[in-house]
């Protein structure tokens, strides 16, 4: 009898120590291209620096891009489908197990529109935000204490267009990325070259545009993806078809952009081919800043001032072709990047001081990667 208690003992404290492993979570959307199954969860090894796979979620309409509920306890996932002229896209939840970061389907909602590309949840938790590129609109969505997707609450259609006939004949809405203080959303339009600043309502889940309600880039510019410095000041926005990135000041009471760095370059003075920008974010210390170039395929290193200008100090290989997206791990350790064309992730150890990137020689296999996030574990 001691011995079977002995070994009821031992076999539970080795399933607490596997699920307090400390190893985080990792979640990857693709499209539904080259035999992609849907999401991909695997589980990050941090000492070992490895990616092992543990679940796939199916999802044959192309769950590109991902968010995680500040909560933990919920993941959300676009529907881009595969064809991304269709008239309206899709949006679903998933929970999320605590103890494996393994997925199951909750719900899915309408996105309001066309090819759906980015969603983002406010710090709250209860309302999301879905960019649907073709559709060219802002869909404003409701989240359940239950982690399910309500219909949409609000939605915002742009109109306009760009000089660009091919890629800007009219509004395509490419991502929603709320300020640090939860008070604004700020909408990057590609096809109209505009960044849009909108008011939240967060209890009911609503927008307004803001006093200052939009802030406009060079033409042809293609605003893309944007993201905050750490202490709130300053705004980076990628501009995919100039390759270049658009720096503001914010003003944290009225949430208005004035530019201060216009157009910065990204790439190599001596590239000659074809290139569009894609995704950007800035490090936990607030020090650097980091955006992927597809056709280059790396990434652009930039110092961030004091002032929030940047200086670019490096370019750094992405062992892949077509870098969509990219995460810095929140402790900033280490760096890993979707690469589309290659139907490969890699990871790169960061240094912390100065900013450089060093590729570890792990290069995981999922088909047509588009997104890749990491748990609130």
């Amino acid at each position: 009898m001691n011995k079977i208690l002995v070994c009821l003992a031992m076999i539970l404290i080795g399933a607490a120590a596997a699920a307090q492993s400390g190893n985080d979570i990792m979640y990857v959307g693709t499209y539904s291209v080259r035999g992609s199954e849907g999401i991909y969860v695997f589980e990050f090894d941090r000492k070992a620096g490895t990616m092992h796979q543990i679940q796939t979620v199916a999802n044959a309409k192309s769950p590109s891009f991902l968010a995680v509920h500040p909560s933990g306890k919920f993941l959300y996932a676009v529907n881009e489908a595969a064809d991304p002229t269709a008239s309206l896209g899709g949006v679903s939840a998933y929970a999320i197990d605590r103890a494996t970061g393994k997925l199951t389907f909750l719900n899915s909602q309408s996105s309001l529109g066309g090819a759906p590309c980015h969603i983002s949840i406010d710090q709250t938790g209860k309302t999301a935000f879905v960019s649907n590129y073709s559709g060219g609109s802002l869909a404003v969505l409701p989240i359940g204490l239950d982690g399910q997707l309500g219909a949409a609450t609000d939605s915002v259609q742009n109109v306009g267009s760009g000089p660009n006939q091919k890629r800007q004949e009219k509004a395509h809405v490419h991502c929603a990325t709320l300020a640090p203080d939860n008070r604004f959303v700020y909408v990057s339009d590609l096809g109209t070259d505009k960044l849009h600043i909108l008011e939240i309502d967060a209890k009911a889940s609503t927008v307004k545009p803001a006093s200052t309600p939009y802030v406009t880039v060079k033409p042809g510019s293609g605003p893309r993806h944007s993201t905050f410095h750490p202490n709130g000041k300053y705004a980076y926005l990628v501009e995919e078809m100039a390759s270049s990135v658009a720096v503001f000041s914010r003003d944290p009471k009225t949430g208005a952009l004035t530019l201060i760095q216009d157009g910065v370059k990204t790439l190599p003075d001596d590239f000659t081919g074809q290139n569009t920008s894609a995704d950007i974010h800035v490090d936990p210390s607030g020090k650097f800043l980091y955006q992927s170039n597809r056709g280059y395929n790396a990434l652009a290193i930039f110092a961030i001032g004091n002032d929030g200008r940047l200086t670019k100090i490096g370019d750094q290989p992405t062992e892949g072709k077509t870098p969509r997206n990219f995460l810095i791990d929140p402790k900033g350790e280490f760096v890993f990047v979707a690469n589309q064309d290659s139907d490969n992730i890699t990871i790169f150890k960061r240094d912390q001081k100065s900013g450089k990137l060093t590729y570890t020689g792990q290069s995981i296999k999922v088909p047509a990667p588009v997104c890749v996030i990491m748990g609130n574990r």
